[in-house]
């Protein structure tokens, strides 16, 4: 099987998806969750004309400087001054409280001197001083966030001050993740002296939940095609399957014969994606199925690149390129037949920001890989480019959460 480009493989990997079915959650259990339907105020904000700073409600037309005005009550949040205010008179007011009906603008307390139940004008307020008029914010049935909208703290405030107490949410994608290989222990046992400690299934894992996903590790299947058949079966209803290792077509590559075996359908194996050559994409029944490599750095690029694209295809959002233009502190060579992403740092020179390449970009270097801030992008034949010159990077920051 030939090699195909990452921009056909990522579009293969995403066509097709049907986004998952909405379920409503609490608000204060939707952070990170995707709207399933634009949302609209149910009441205006502010509902009512309301106080913006401490003070005296008045009448701008009387609240001449030396006026003196009685004060006939009091509003403050949460209860405001019944009744309306007549000539001659003030009511004193609190940041938040509803303007009494009469009065056209407030009288801030610095300006204002008491002398027993009457206030004396110290600086006249213009009209509407100091007044949030009713719906300044946002009005009822205005449609404040939109179906796709990834729900943070904002967002949650937002739909709270719209009076919604529950939201129609994607279900979250179902992703079960399984690492592959006879050389693995998990984190935290004493390897054998051929073994190393498995990495990839906590990162991955990791990677699809703050992508969006419910998440489980499967943890390691040794190399035999009956282990492997048998771990991946656990990933149950799974929307998607993540298997790490083993996908190529060497001796001990397995994960192709097994899962073959249950039914999968492979679409490709090989893309021209440095690192990441030997990512496998295929259908197991209703589940898709993502072999990624067996290196670490390969297995997080990977999943940057394909299953977070994935998730988000199963949550409905809109898939948008995660690149921005920086200048590099350094010449890097150019590039040959496959796509690679370099890893790097932004570091201060004398000519500002700039992007310095990791020194070694073999994929296995994982304490490389946390020092580094960026992706740089090389494309497909890319020519070398000079210190300075501008480059698409994607800042790991956006993309690991």
């Amino acid at each position: 099987m030939s090699l195909i480009s990452v921009e056909e493989a990522l579009q293969r990997v995403t066509g097709g998806i049907t986004p998952t079915e909405e379920e409503v959650v609490p608000l204060a259990r939707s952070r990170g969750r995707v709207l399933a339907h634009d949302l609209a105020a149910q009441r205006d904000q502010p509902p009512f004309p309301a106080s913006a700073m401490d003070g005296y409600a008045v009448r701008a037309g009387e609240a001449r400087q030396g006026a003196r005005l009685k004060l006939v009550g009091t509003s403050r949040a949460g209860e405001r001054f019944r009744g309306s205010l007549g000539a001659g008179e003030t009511v004193r007011i609190f940041t938040g409280a509803p303007v009494p009906e009469g009065a056209d603008t407030v009288l801030i307390q610095e300006n204002a001197e008491r002398d027993g139940d009457m206030v004396i004008v110290r600086e006249a307020p213009a009209p509407g001083r100091h007044i949030r008029p009713a719906g300044l914010d946002f009005s009822r049935g205005q449609t404040l966030l939109a179906a796709g909208t990834r729900l943070g703290p904002r967002e949650m405030a937002l739909a709270a001050a719209m009076n919604h107490g529950t939201l129609a949410v994607r279900r979250r994608p179902r992703v079960a993740v399984l690492s592959t290989g006879d050389e693995l222990v998990v984190p935290g046992e004493t390897p054998g002296p051929d073994q190393i400690v498995s990495s990839n299934g906590a990162a991955v894992t990791a990677l699809a939940e703050a992508a969006g996903a419910e998440a489980v590790d499967l943890g390691i299947a040794v190399d035999s095609e009956d282990a492997i058949a048998d771990a991946a079966a656990r990933a149950g209803d799974a929307d998607i399957l993540v298997v790490i290792g083993g996908a190529s077509v060497g001796d001990h590559d397995l994960v192709q014969p097994a899962l073959a075996k249950k039914g999968m359908q492979v679409d490709f194996w090989k893309i021209a994606m440095r690192p990441g050559k030997p990512l496998m994409f295929g259908v197991l029944g209703p589940t898709k199925v993502l072999g990624l490599p067996g290196n670490p750095v390969s297995a997080l690029i990977c999943g940057i690149v394909f299953l977070r694209p994935l998730i988000a295809a199963f949550l409905g959002l809109e898939i948008r390129d995660r690149f921005v233009s920086m200048a590099l502190a350094e010449d890097i060579p150019a590039n040959n037949e496959r796509q690679e992403f370099m890893r790097g740092r932004s570091v201060e020179t004398p000519e500002g920001p700039r992007i310095q390449p990791a020194e070694r970009q073999d994929s296995s270097l994982l304490a490389t890989f946390a020092r580094s801030d960026v992706l740089i992008l090389r494309p497909a034949h890319a020519p070398a480019a000079k210190a300075g010159e501008v480059v698409p990077v994607t800042l790991l920051k956006d993309v690991l959460g």
